[in-house]
């Protein structure tokens, strides 16, 4: 019972050998199903963790998990950093049934196996603390990119955020958003942290340069007094 390099498999083999010969050798039929999960983990073991079915959905699970680590550092959050994961692979361990294959290794639903290590109450706790989405001033409700290490990132058209007089945080207003403000073609036109130095010195600027160019979007005097909204408006107009 072998992982195969080449063949990025299990391979289960029945050998009669005379000293170096190998006289016979044929497919064994039945196997331990605990020998070909402890192959395919010395499978996993080379091939490294990218080999697992990564999808955006289990990164910003583990993005916020580890950004939650660093933010409340005595709230005991598990380490979910990939040198950890891989270091100690029994949490892996228990989803591997029925997996013989690196090709079938991208089946494996990270995101779930992760929520479920966390638990329901941790689970609750990440939800408050640090929401995969957050409903900005429009209504919309917009995802949160979470990145280890650096500050989460959430990009938003600038008309959504009118009447919006501070930067959005989470993690209880402890961690301000970082926010890539995008035009109505949904480009970045500005990066900041500061959304009130923004309104005040940054807006003119942008509106007097986008104005033109998009004249059917509402581009008010004052957005602090501005209604937020999500597509065009062709009359611009404050309101009180």
């Amino acid at each position: 019972m072998e992982w195969d390099e080449k063949m990025a498999r299990v391979v289960a083999m029945r050998r009669e050998s005379l000293g170096a010969i190998m006289v016979t050798e044929a497919a064994m039929a039945e196997v331990a199903p605990e020998a070909v999960r402890a192959a395919l983990l010395t499978g996993i073991r080379r091939m490294g963790l990218a080999c697992l079915g990564w999808n955006r959905a289990a990164r910003q699970i583990q993005a916020r998990v580890q950004c939650l680590r660093t933010w409340q550092p005595d709230a005991d959050w598990p380490d979910l950093c990939d040198e950890v994961l891989m270091a100690d692979l029994t949490w892996l361990e228990p989803y591997l049934t029925g997996i013989s294959k690196a090709d079938q290794l991208g089946r494996i639903d990270l995101a779930t196996i992760f929520t479920t290590l966390l638990g329901w109450e941790r689970q609750q706790q990440m939800a408050r603390e640090a929401p995969e989405t957050i409903i900005v001033p429009s209504g919309s409700k917009i995802r949160i990119d979470y990145r280890i290490g650096e500050p989460p990132l959430l990009a938003v058209r600038i008309q959504e955020l009118f009447g919006l007089a501070e930067t959005p945080a989470i993690c209880g207003g402890t961690v301000p958003l970082l926010l890539h403000l995008l035009s109505p073609a949904r480009r970045p036109i500005q990066v900041t942290t500061d959304l009130a130095g923004f309104w005040q010195r940054g807006y003119p600027e942008v509106k007097k340069e986008l104005k033109g160019r998009y004249p059917k979007h509402y581009w008010p005097e004052d957005p602090l007094l501005a209604e937020p909204i999500r597509g065009v408006r062709r009359t611009n107009r404050s309101a009180a």
